[in-house]
């Protein structure tokens, strides 16, 4: 039986991990965007590119899900298949999408808010206490995905 001291502790960091997710999806509403559609063009700022296979690893979220976000995205004229042989080789055989011009028009604005702001959050709590929280988060994550494969 775990002790009332530990199951606080999970509690309050499961509350925070959801408030963390809550304030990008409060971030997204604000600019009239679906959190999974921030997810692409986040992706998209952080490695030039993105497949569908690599968001649903990332975000753990269901690919039937982030199907129709990107396709909508494309119908939309805002990604494109790429055609750059560096993110073929970088990516395998999954689709890379980029942004297309139009994408590019509508996605910088937002990814420069969203930066700008993150930016003033690091600057706020400092660099090594958001590596430390990265640390113990993913630290905590593997010890409970082992804990759970051992249970089965």
């Amino acid at each position: 039986i775990m002790d009332k001291e530990a199951l606080r502790l999970l509690g309050d960091m499961n509350q925070a991990i959801i408030k963390f997710r809550g304030v990008y999806s409060a971030w997204s509403k604000k600019h009239n965007i679906s959190y999974n559609e921030m997810l692409v063009l986040y992706t998209i700022r952080d490695n030039g590119f993105c497949t569908q296979k690599q968001i649903c690893e990332s975000y753990l979220l269901p690919r039937q899900t982030m199907n129709y976000v990107m396709n909508d995205m494309r119908a939309r004229g805002l990604l494109a298949v790429s055609r750059d042989n560096d993110l073929t080789h970088r990516a395998g055989r999954e689709k890379r999408f980029v942004l297309t011009e139009k994408g590019k028009e509508y996605a910088g604005p937002l990814l420069d808010s969203l930066t700008r702001i993150e930016r003033q959050a690091v600057e706020r709590i400092g660099r090594e206490h958001l590596r430390a929280m990265a640390d113990s988060v993913l630290t905590y994550s593997a010890a409970l995905q082992a804990a759970i494969e051992e249970d089965t």
